[in-house]
C-alpha cells in the first residue's frame, strides 16, 4: 500500500465526502475543514483574553449566529445565480450533465 493510501486508511478516512474521486478528500474539502479550525481557535482564543470569559454555552450560540449568518448569505448568493441563470440561460450542448 503506498504512503497516501496509508494516510487515509485510518478511522478518521474521510468517507462519502466527494463522489467523484472515490471518497477522498478534496483540497475544497480540506480548506473548509481548515477554516473550521480557524474559526474556533479564533473564537477560543478571543473568549480566553477577554477578562471575563463567556461561558461554553455563549461560545455556541455565538457561533449558530454565524452560521446562521453565513447560511443566509449563501442563500443569497443561491438566489442571485438563479436570477442570472434565468436572465442567461446555458447554450445547448454545453450541460454538465
Amino acid at each position: 500500500m503506498d504512503h497516501e493510501a496509508q494516510a487515509w486508511s485510518g478511522p478518521e478516512h474521510p468517507k462519502g465526502r466527494d463522489q467523484h474521486s472515490g471518497g477522498c478528500p478534496t483540497a475544497r474539502d480540506h480548506s473548509r475543514e481548515i477554516e473550521d479550525w480557524k474559526e474556533k481557535f479564533l473564537l477560543g482564543a478571543e473568549n480566553a483574553l477577554r477578562s471575563r470569559p463567556k461561558d461554553e454555552e455563549a461560545l455556541q450560540e455565538e457561533q449558530i449566529k454565524k452560521l446562521k449568518q453565513k447560511i443566509g448569505d449563501l442563500v443569497m448568493d443561491m438566489d442571485i445565480l438563479r436570477e442570472a441563470a434565468k436572465r442567461h440561460p446555458p447554450t445547448p450542448g454545453t450541460s454538465d450533465s
